[in-house]
């Protein structure tokens, strides 16, 4: 993958100012939580997704590059990853991680050149 993977795809449908807090987002096989956060900084987009019970209540990362579509409608996002992708993910911790350099590379490479791709 070329594409920067902290940046939104063109064809995503992402509208500038539009806030994502709530919308429910769906991997390639099913519902995996609802955004709880979200940045849409230039090289520095991403959704935190609040997993519920599914990962016993775990946040998820996702790099703004792997968001498939955005329907404003029925506010929801589609990424382009399985959940067990997204399972086998780097763990995050919200506090440790949101900040962290080292931890965006290794989510980075994990989502993006070195990473499964489907």
């Amino acid at each position: 993958m070329t594409e920067n993977v902290w940046g939104y795809k063109s064809t995503a449908g992402r509208l500038a100012g539009v806030d994502l807090t709530g919308y429910k987002v769906e991997a390639t096989d099913g519902s995996i939580g609802k955004v709880d956060k979200h940045s849409d900084d230039v090289g520095d987009a991403y959704l935190v997704v609040d997993t519920g019970v599914w990962i016993f209540g775990k946040e998820v990362l996702l790099p703004a590059s792997t968001v498939v579509s955005i329907d404003q409608g029925e506010q929801r996002i589609i990424v382009d990853r399985t959940k067990q992708q997204i399972k086998d993910a780097p763990e995050f911790d919200r506090d440790k991680h949101l900040g962290d350099q080292g931890y965006r590379d290794e989510l980075g490479t994990y989502y993006g050149t070195g990473g499964p791709q489907i």
